[in-house]
């Protein structure tokens, strides 16, 4: 993995990072962090932190890093003084007001934008007296002239590009720091990176970094370009379809199976891409060949899904764990476990918790008194008040015969009850929660209800 520390990566860059941990794990490599910070005027401060949070909240642990790009400068420096001398790369001295002047004219006559070779006519006694006066410089690539560079992408297939509509890349900048360029091309041949996995809107960089590759004589990594992720109206995806970071996602009580799941089946494809899969599992069926080529559509319900359904599969006590950090009540985790059956089937996020259990803790507010019946209620507590064997399966019995003998609609009577009791026309199922809440609390809960209808 290596993000740039410009923000907090959002979900389509943590799949990158989730495909290139499963891949490394299956094929017993390493997991790398490496941090690209070289643009100096991008960085964003505590970026680092929040990416390395990521990897640990979704237990993608790294074998190695983080590797930190701005603190190996002089390897790249030696790089690209060695592409200069054999003439694959070269000092540029133009001024910024040259530059842009060039861009212009080159945009008035509708021509490719690019480096025109001006300062690669420069003598070597010319380069000399202008380093040795210290002025900037830069050290562009030479791209050759009528050359067709070509890429063996394991996704996208053979792709052939013609050097003349490439230009020549900046690979070391004025300030001395290389350009993304040169600092990945370098870094992944020296740290052995057998597959560069990267999205497919940096295929227009890879002819660049192939010649790079053939200028130094090194092999060449197998180019894995993933498809970008749209969102529903197939646009790139962005923050207004749903483009958060997995902390945001984490925050708003997504487990990170979920998020894990949800983002190996965007481009992914496995079974019927419906399977709950632990990531120890998708190390052992994933394949990369089985990326698809077509973008794939970022579909929040698909998330959703997932996440209802690992919080079903979670025992109670691990689901407990995950609910502990969202929880506003302040419930012994013995009454959270009895509680923790009659939810786990209701809430998609787990942020859902405290609305559905706060009434264990907190007497209801009386919203929907409308809905209350002094008759229903008054019977019903007489009903309570005589049962000795506090179960919800006892409360049914009585409540059963009573609604037979007075001929009442039982939803309605039903849903009088469960407003008395937790305030909420929806809830847990209402037998079982007053079961856990304890005969003393319910009483207490149905006077009061009984008070608010006599004012």
């Amino acid at each position: 993995m290596a993000p740039s520390p410009t923000g907090v990566p959002h979900i389509g860059n943590t799949r990158t990072a989730l495909y290139n941990y499963l891949f490394a794990k299956k094929n017993h490599g390493k997991f790398i962090l490496r941090i690209e910070d070289t643009d100096r005027k991008r960085l964003v401060e505590g970026s680092l932190d929040k990416i390395i949070e990521i990897l640990k909240f979704l237990k993608l642990d790294f074998d190695e890093g983080p590797i930190i790009q701005s603190e190996r400068l002089s390897i790249y420096k030696d790089i690209a003084r060695k592409l200069v001398e054999k003439n694959k790369a070269y000092y540029c001295f133009c001024k910024p007001e040259r530059l842009q002047k060039l861009r212009t004219d080159q945009q008035k006559n509708h021509q490719l934008p690019r480096y025109d070779k001006f300062c690669l006519k420069l003598t070597d006694q010319e380069i000399k007296a202008k380093l040795d006066g210290g002025e900037k410089y830069v050290i562009r690539l030479n791209v050759p002239q009528n050359k067709k560079i070509i890429l063996d992408d394991l996704i996208q297939g053979r792709i052939e590009f013609d050097s003349d509509q490439i230009d020549d890349q900046v690979l070391l900048k004025s300030d001395g720091y290389p350009t993304y360029h040169l600092a990945a091309t370098v870094d992944d041949h020296l740290m052995e990176i057998s597959h560069v996995f990267r999205g497919v809107e940096w295929l227009s960089s890879t002819p660049k970094h192939i010649l790079i590759y053939e200028a130094l004589g090194w092999e060449m990594p197998i180019f894995v370009h993933l498809p970008i992720i749209l969102g529903p109206d197939k646009s790139k995806l962005s923050k207004r379809h749903g483009a958060k970071s997995a902390l945001e996602y984490r925050d708003e009580g997504y487990l990170p199976q979920a998020i894990i799941n949800f983002m190996v089946f965007l481009g992914w494809s496995y079974k019927d891409n419906s399977d709950l899969l632990s990531l120890d599992q998708l190390v052992e069926v994933f394949d990369i060949e089985r990326v698809r080529r077509a973008n794939p559509i970022f579909d929040i319900q698909k998330l959703d899904w997932f996440n209802a359904s690992w919080i079903k599969k979670l025992s109670d006590k691990e689901l407990l764990v995950y609910l502990k950090p969202y929880l506003k009540v302040s419930l012994t985790d013995d009454i959270l476990l009895k509680i923790i059956p009659l939810i786990k089937t209701r809430i998609t996020k787990l942020i859902q918790v405290n609305d559905l259990i706060e009434f264990f803790e907190k007497l209801p507010e009386y919203e929907d008194s409308k809905l209350l019946n002094e008759d229903w209620l008054q019977s019903a507590k007489a009903e309570l008040e005589s049962l000795d064997d506090w179960q919800a399966v006892k409360m049914q019995e009585k409540f059963k015969k009573l609604i037979e003998i007075k001929n009442w609609k039982t939803a309605d009577f039903f849903m009088s009850l469960r407003i008395a009791v937790t305030g909420k026309k929806i809830s847990p199922p209402l037998l079982e929660s007053m079961e856990i809440l304890g005969k003393n609390k319910v009483m207490i809960r149905i006077n009061k209800a009984l008070e608010k209808l006599n004012g």
